[in-house]
C-alpha cells in the first residue's frame, strides 16, 4: 500500500507543480529565487534531457512507456529485494508516469527548475527519476543479494 501511496505524492507533487508554473509564468519567464544561483523558469521542453529527441514525442512515449513497465517487472519479479530497491524502482515509475502525462496531454514537458550551475531546466519528475537511478546504482553495488555466492554457501 505504502508503494502506490509513494507513486501518488510524487506524480501529485509533480503535477501540481507544472500546473502552478504554467498558470503563474508565460514560457520562458524566470523568477530569481536565490540570486543567479536558482530561479523558477517555464519552459517547454519537447525533447528529452538537454533537450534531445527534440520533436520525437512518439519516440519518446515509447521509450517512457518501455521504462515503466520494465520497472513494473522487476519490481512484481523481484519481490525479495530491499526496500531501498523498491523506492528506487517507484521513483523511476512515478517520474516517468509524470512526464508521460505531460507528453500525452500537451505534447512537451514542462520544466522548472533552474539552477545556474547546472544548465539544464528541469521538473519534480525528472528529480525523481534521476534519485531512483541512483538509488537503485548504490543497490545493486552494494546490497543486492548475489545468486552466485548464495549457490556457493549452499
Amino acid at each position: 500500500m505504502w508503494e502506490i501511496l509513494l507513486v501518488i505524492a510524487i506524480v501529485s507533487f509533480d503535477q501540481l507543480s507544472k500546473y502552478a508554473i504554467r498558470s503563474l509564468f508565460s514560457v520562458n519567464e524566470s523568477l530569481s529565487v536565490i540570486g543567479d544561483f536558482f530561479e523558477l523558469r517555464y519552459i517547454q521542453n519537447d525533447g528529452a534531457a538537454f533537450s534531445s529527441f527534440a520533436g520525437k514525442q512518439a519516440f519518446l512515449i515509447a521509450v517512457s512507456i518501455i521504462a515503466i513497465i520494465g520497472a513494473t517487472f522487476f519490481l512484481r519479479k523481484l519481490k525479495s529485494e530491499g526496500r531501498l530497491f523498491k523506492v528506487a524502482l517507484l521513483c523511476i515509475i512515478a517520474g516517468g508516469i509524470g512526464n508521460l502525462i505531460d507528453r500525452f496531454l500537451l505534447g512537451y514537458v514542462t520544466d522548472m527548475i533552474s539552477f545556474s550551475i547546472f544548465p539544464p531546466v528541469f521538473n519534480i519528475a525528472d528529480i525523481s527519476v534521476v534519485c531512483g537511478c541512483g538509488l537503485l546504482i548504490i543497490y545493486v553495488l552494494f546490497f543486492m543479494k548475489d545468486d552466485k555466492t548464495n549457490k556457493e554457501v549452499a
